[in-house]
């Protein structure tokens, strides 16, 4: 027999619940707040009651009072702002979770530094162990030009290292590193990667996109015990920042091992969409697991593929050279070589009931992707397949109407265009970068947007992305009214871009996304009403309470 709870909340999902029929008290009440649903039925509200993990209604003060009962917990916002948990379609989760701990340099503002940070983490290094992580820029440095091994040879002897640049598609490696990889001057390049070599042909250290498997295929693996801790550093982190689900891209199946483990144990504050690699689709398919299959707390169901590398490294795959490096028009994938077998493995996957999530970030390759996902549906025909390219930087300007008529969702990450604009035109000049970064185009067009950022590519933090989306305010201050200002959007609609739109990318947008009756109690109190704030100062804004589930996991909750 159903018990009286889910009768209840089966009356309330079909309709049929009236104000003669008994209801049970909430378990949790939020009051005093201003609530802003992002459900365009009932968009503002001033509390909410929960059952266990579900809304049971939201309301006015005086009619959500109405579900307290002896047992109910309140929490009272003092008038704050309430959203839902922020969703962010696209993270890298255990990677971001590892960076916690791993040698930080993003802020480095030379090459001096440089040398400095991992001279310092070398001297707290256990013997025998790499330094990983990193997360450099060089564009920051005043001479903006890419580290060689001969910069950190000296500093690290023996202790192997590899640490990335903060967009991923490259990193650099010392001498140790590539002597226990077995690089030299005769290692050919491989498909889809660069070696970058000195005028003898020497290994500079710096391996690009594919390239970089040479090394890390040197590196121990994480232990499941390792994983674990990485897990746990990282949901911590989201929780604090208000994240309440993510999609993590391209997890190791070690991962969702570890996800799995957490989940058992009631230890998952951070729902989870993961989404391996569409080079391994097989193994998704061979079990029966179709898109969005699994839990509320963790999920399988999508593939995720690459067919470019990035702006900032050069190899996103551009129809014309880059402006500052004539002849160069970046890398297709390995995975695109050639585009036919990227081609054959989505179409099965497609056929196989998963999801396809691509990187694109050039404009011919995502043009390409768009050919493909047209190819498959005509095969298959449209049944709601939710194409997304993950990134969507530099779309050509014919293929924003492609975008609404395939429904391709562009998975988008707001932070990279404060970033990146502080250069990109030096690598795309003025006319091509007009629409990069093009949210305004892609809402206008119809195109369902959903934000993330990245992790740990960029921040985690929302806030700095809702900033990013409203400002478009490069990091440098050089454009305060923001770059190609045109592709701005509002605030409501970069909050609707970060919860129901990405939820929709995940096929959840009947369970999460909104502040609406029986959808999961996933939801955030903030220190300001970034709606009553200038743009420039909605980044300084701070999560106070996260709440996911019906449980506060993170803040101090004011009960009485």
């Amino acid at each position: 027999m159903r018990s009286k709870l889910a009768v209840y909340f089966l009356m309330l999902m079909t309709g049929i619940c009236t104000n003669a029929q008994p209801k049970p008290s909430a378990t949790l009440v939020v009051t005093n707040a201003a609530v802003y649903t992002v459900d365009k039925q009932h968009p503002r509200a001033e509390a909410v009651a929960i059952i266990g993990d579900r809304i049971a209604a939201v309301g006015s003060r005086a009619e959500i009072d109405l579900w307290r009962g002896p047992e109910t917990k309140v929490i009272d916002a003092g008038g704050k702002l309430v959203l839902p948990g922020f969703n962010d379609a696209h993270v890298h989760f255990i990677q971001g979770g590892a960076q916690l701990d791993q040698v930080q340099l993003i802020d480095v503002a030379s090459p001096q530094e440089f040398a400095k940070s991992i001279a310092a983490q070398v001297a707290k290094t256990p013997k025998g162990q790499w330094i990983l992580g990193g997360r450099w820029d060089e564009t920051k440095w005043p001479k903006p030009e890419l580290p060689t091994k001969e910069l950190v040879d000296a500093v690290t002897a023996a202790t192997p290292i590899f640490v990335e640049r903060y967009d991923g598609h490259e990193a650099l490696a010392n001498s140790a590193a590539m002597k226990l990889a077995g690089v030299d001057a005769k290692t050919a390049d491989v498909p889809g990667g660069v070696i970058v070599r000195d005028a003898s042909g020497n290994p500079t250290g710096i391996f690009k996109d594919a390239a970089q498997e040479l090394i890390y295929k040197a590196i121990p693996p994480m232990s499941h015990e390792q994983r674990i801790r990485v897990a746990r550093r990282a949901l911590e982190h989201a929780a604090s920042l208000g994240v309440t689900s993510v999609q993590h891209m391209n997890p190791e199946f070690p991962d969702v091992a570890a996800y799995s483990e957490l989940a058992e144990k009631g230890e998952l504050t951070t729902r989870i969409y993961a989404v391996p690699m569409e080079t391994d689709w097989r193994d998704q398919a061979k079990v029966g697991i179709r898109r969005s299959w699994g839990s509320p707390y963790l999920r399988l169901g999508a593939v995720k593929g690459y067919a470019d590398g990035s702006l900032g490294s050069r190899t996103a795959y551009m129809f014309e050279p880059f402006a500052d490096d004539p002849g160069n028009t970046g890398l297709l994938s390995d995975e695109m070589h050639p585009p036919s077998a990227m081609r054959e493995r989505l179409m099965g996957a497609d056929a196989a009931g998963l999801q396809l999530r691509v990187h694109a970030i050039g404009d011919r390759a995502i043009s390409m992707m768009l050919d493909i996902f047209g190819d498959i549906e005509k095969e298959h025909g449209y049944h709601d397949q939710r194409f997304a390219i993950e990134h969507a930087q530099h779309s050509a300007q014919k293929d924003f109407e492609r975008f609404a008529k395939l429904h391709v969702i562009a998975s988008m990450q707001p932070y990279h265009a404060i970033d990146d604009g502080r250069w990109a035109e030096k690598r795309l000049g003025h006319d091509r970068a007009r629409y990069s970064y093009a949210w305004r185009s892609f809402l206008d067009h119809g195109v369902t947007l959903a934000f993330g950022t990245d992790w740990p590519v960029a921040p985690l933090d929302p806030m700095l992305g809702l900033y990013a989306a409203v400002t478009r305010a490069t990091l440098d201050g050089k454009n305060p009214g923001g770059w190609i200002p045109e592709e701005k959007i509002t605030l409501s609609e970069a909050v609707e871009a970060y919860t129901m739109s990405s939820a929709f990318a995940e096929f959840q947008e009947k369970d999460k996304g909104s502040i609406t009756p029986g959808k999961l109690a996933d939801m955030v109190i903030l220190s300001d009403n970034i709606f009553d704030l200038k743009p420039e100062a909605i980044r300084k804004a701070k999560v106070e309470i996260t709440i996911v589930g019906g449980k506060v996991v993170y803040g101090a909750a004011r009960n009485r």
